[in-house]
């Protein structure tokens, strides 16, 4: 069993039971998880990708070794409320399709340069666990 080490800086209280199953079924490793707000997930960009803007989630893999985590996986809560009201969403199944994306890069997909990879196994995870479309499928 793997485990998720779970930074909060918000007051939501998002399930990670869910996130855990979904990284265990991935056979993904420990990973550690930021929940943040815009402010600071736009220094998190500005500082590692030199965009000085928010955005949802950022993934930043580790070179792999033992006892090590995977990566890190940084969500703003912003986007999570914003994307939740705009689609209907609840809080949580917003938090898992974001947590999903970002879990997804730090396994080496790349929806950027990849021929549909990230999005098929984004789409096949979101059937499995019975949630709604992710920004990945809305934006195509």
């Amino acid at each position: 069993m793997f485990d998720i080490v779970f930074e909060n800086n918000t007051d939501f209280e998002p399930d990670l039971d869910l996130a855990k199953k979904i990284a265990n079924d991935l056979d993904a490793g420990e990973i550690e998880l930021i929940l943040t707000d815009n402010s600071e997930i736009q220094e998190i960009n500005l500082t590692a990708r030199g965009k000085n803007q928010p955005t949802d989630v950022l993934s930043f893999p580790y070179e792999k070794m033992p006892h090590v985590p995977i990566g890190s996986i940084v969500i703003s809560y912003d986007f999570i409320q914003s994307y939740s009201k705009e689609y209907n969403h609840t809080l949580n199944e917003e938090f898992t399709l974001l947590f999903i994306h970002g879990l997804l890069h730090l396994l080496g997909f790349d929806h950027e340069v990849d021929n549909g990879e990230h999005r098929a196994k984004e789409e096949e995870l979101i059937v499995k666990y019975k949630l709604p479309e992710s920004l990945i499928i809305r934006n195509t």
